[in-house]
């Protein structure tokens, strides 16, 4: 029978491949990594988590997206057992970019292939939220968000309005067991019945990319009570894919023009949809004011946090629509 045995060799193996991740080596990061399928790699983001192929051809451009970064000083476990091996990685991470330092931690699984200890998996975590440790999310809500932006004649009034903002969670692992023909249906049958709840409710539809939305309402109770019909409806349909979406929401005034007025109401928007985990509805303090004491919906204790791009902190909650 196999014996576990430290691995002091796992252990450079690791930081080497932290280093080369920090630094942006992108040809590094990638040669570490296992030729098998079993590939995978869970960020501590809610929507990266990548396999096989799509995190060998993606991991360069998810490395464009992050900031640099360094830490002062690092400590880890490695064990070997056979041909598999994995490692314990605890961190002081410091943000080159942004100057924010938190602890990271990662878990890594190795495998010997032709004598060559290779990557076959990563996990990393952070006590807290990517937005709130280093002030950044990957891009499905930024991606939207800039969409959106560009095209604010799609408001066709002004006034208080609360804005929307849904995205599928693990969109790229669904995409790649799907394949694409299955995806495509699966997504825009998701986009009609997302813009169908949001009609029903007062609202209107105003942008679609990907598998995102960005939906805006005149009334705020109108908004959470169409975020809460829409995860009704996708957590107890039995239909495959089975799909879990996070919504996020906030209150402000609109204009018409491509203002600053504009840009912040729905960037807050989406600096919170970007709290969301995966069948979350999380929203901002000003649409959590503007429902009052409304019996039918009930919050989470607020969190204060940093959004990105916004200045100072801001209190968000949590609507805790499940019964």
């Amino acid at each position: 029978m196999a014996v576990i045995t430290p691995s002091p060799e796992l252990g450079a193996i690791v930081r080497r491949w932290l280093r080369a991740y920090a630094s942006g080596d992108k040809e590094t990061v990638t040669n570490l990594f296992s030729a098998d399928p079993a590939l995978g790699y869970i960020g501590s983001s809610h929507g990266e988590i990548w396999r096989g192929d799509t995190l060998r051809r993606g991991m360069a451009s998810y490395m464009e997206d992050i900031p640099s970064f360094a830490w002062d000083r690092d400590e880890f476990r490695g064990f070997e057992c056979g041909e598999l091996g994995w490692v314990e990685w605890f961190g002081e991470r410091v943000s080159l970019d942004t100057g924010k330092e938190i602890t990271f931690r990662s878990t890594f699984v190795l495998h010997l292939e032709q004598g060559v200890w290779r990557i076959v998996h990563v996990h990393n975590s952070n006590p807290v939220s990517n937005m709130e440790a280093l002030g950044y999310e990957s891009r499905g809500f930024e991606d939207l968000l800039e969409a959106a932006l560009a095209t604010p004649a799609q408001f066709q009034r002004t006034g208080m309005a609360t804005i929307m903002f849904t995205d599928i969670a693990d969109s790229s692992v669904l995409a790649e067991t799907l394949g694409d023909a299955r995806w495509s249906v699966a997504v825009r049958a998701h986009l009609k019945q997302v813009e169908g709840i949001v009609t029903e409710h007062g609202g209107t539809l105003i942008k679609t990319l990907g598998d995102g939305t960005m939906s805006a309402f005149p009334s705020a109770s109108a908004a959470l009570s169409a975020a809460v019909t829409l995860q009704n409806i996708i957590t107890n349909t039995t239909e495959e894919p089975h799909l879990r979406i996070r919504i996020g929401l906030h209150t402000g005034d609109l204009v018409e023009q491509d203002g600053d007025l504009f840009g912040t109401v729905v960037n807050k928007a989406a600096r919170v949809a970007a709290l969301a985990a995966p069948g979350d509805i999380c929203l901002s303090d000003a649409t959590r004011i503007m429902v009052g004491a409304a019996r039918h919906f009930r919050f989470s204790p607020p969190v204060e946090v940093s959004l990105k791009g916004l200045e100072g902190r801001h209190v968000t909650y949590r609507l805790e629509w499940q019964e």
